[in-house]
């Protein structure tokens, strides 16, 4: 067992590393950049799963938090945040868990883009005994879920407004095309298509006598990004708590903006691959190669030092096995001597939703590198 305060030096491997500081400078910018633009911020915990995390996300501003599991739901209802927006479409079968944390005191939002499901949903809640929030889901080019046409998302909303145990909260989206890259026009791009395509829609919805109380937008780089954000009342970006290589290479962030690593020892080395093992391997780092689209030579993700500096021969985990990384050099030869067995580095990650997902918490950094505390997570579903 850890007993801290203690040193990085003390920690097993592989594990995760939050830099405080960094932690609290982008949770910081971002809130002065919505409230700048007159905008809400309802963070999306999805990335973090820590309420740690949370109440530095959400100082400031209403509370208000975004999640993706249900497991999130009431692991933050249960610390105490009261307005949550489970943002993956809602069904039936999930209804009692929901219900359980709606009783309990917490504002909980779902989403639909389904005619289909709202009488039976209407029908579950009112054997559960709650009046359950929707909003609708509107697809604004992402192509994962939503609806996109102005007549069937009326229609859906109607539904909903004249159902006895449903309550029409209005509308939202994630602009998941954002990630596509390749250049800032394109985000800018992306995300006037987004706040455009809301708000036409919360108008004509709002145009047949509906109220939207809600037009939510979201994710990171359109929150960093966008140009205006008029006619929406809140964003939900996530991963801009702790960043990574891939908002990175979207220009969303710098590489010390980055909050989150993973720390892992140097096991081996073999000269006849020209590789550097470490036990950080697929499970430790998980195999996103999202950042691969924008930076060259990131593989699984770079190597820094364990005070989160970038190795001076850009080193980079090339390949993975379950419990192995495979460190290369861009110039094709590395040189073991500057990482003896037993020393530690550590992997700034591609996708730190991806990797942050394999571990139960953080061990977090202070600025003078003593590492002050444990900060767990909550995962599964």
């Amino acid at each position: 067992m850890t007993t801290f305060p203690c040193s990085i030096q003390d920690l097993p491997t592989p594990c995760l590393l939050l830099r405080r500081s960094r932690l609290v400078a982008n949770c910081r910018k971002m809130a002065a950049r919505m409230a700048e633009k007159g905008v809400g911020l309802r963070p999306h915990l999805k990335t973090a799963k820590s309420i740690d995390v949370a109440r530095i996300a959400t100082a400031g501003h209403s509370g208000a938090i975004t999640v993706s599991t249900l497991a999130e739901l009431e692991y933050f209802a249960k610390h105490g945040v009261d307005d949550i927006l489970y943002a993956v479409g809602i069904i039936p079968h999930k209804l009692n868990r929901i219900a359980e944390v709606a009783r309990s005191g917490t504002k909980v939002l779902c989403i639909t883009d389904s005619a289909s499901l709202i009488p039976v949903l209407n029908a579950k809640a009112d054997a559960l005994g709650i009046t359950l929030n929707l909003m609708v889901e509107i697809d604004v080019g992402g192509l994962r879920g939503g609806l996109s046409d102005d007549d069937e998302v009326l229609a859906v909303a109607r539904e909903i407004s004249e159902a006895d145990h449903l309550s029409f909260m209005g509308v939202m989206t994630h602009a998941g095309q954002s990630y596509a890259g390749p250049d800032l026009d394109h985000i800018e791009s992306v995300a006037e298509d987004e706040r455009q395509g809301l708000v036409s829609i919360a108008k004509h919805v709002e145009q047949q006598g509906l109220v939207c109380q809600i037009v939510s937008g979201g994710s990171t780089p359109t929150a960093t990004h966008g140009k205006t954000f008029e006619g929406l009342t809140e964003m939900r970006p996530g991963v801009y708590t702790f960043q990574d290589l891939d908002q990175y290479g979207l220009q969303s962030c710098g590489l010390d903006d980055i909050v989150v690593s993973v720390l892992t020892s140097i096991v081996g080395h073999n000269p006849r691959a020209d590789r550097i093992l470490t036990d950080a391997g697929g499970l430790a780092l998980s195999k996103d190669l999202a950042a691969k689209k924008f930076l060259d030579h990131t593989g699984y993700g770079w190597i820094a030092d364990t005070d989160g500096n970038l190795n001076e021969d850009r080193l980079y985990v090339a390949e993975v096995h379950q419990e192995h990384g495979l460190l290369a050099s861009p110039n094709g030869s590395v040189d073991p001597e500057k990482l003896p067995i037993g020393s530690l580095i550590t992997v700034l990650p591609n996708h730190i939703c991806m990797t942050a997902a394999a571990y139960d918490g953080y061990y977090v950094v202070e600025e003078d590198g003593r590492v002050s505390e444990f900060w767990p997570r909550v995962n599964g579903w």
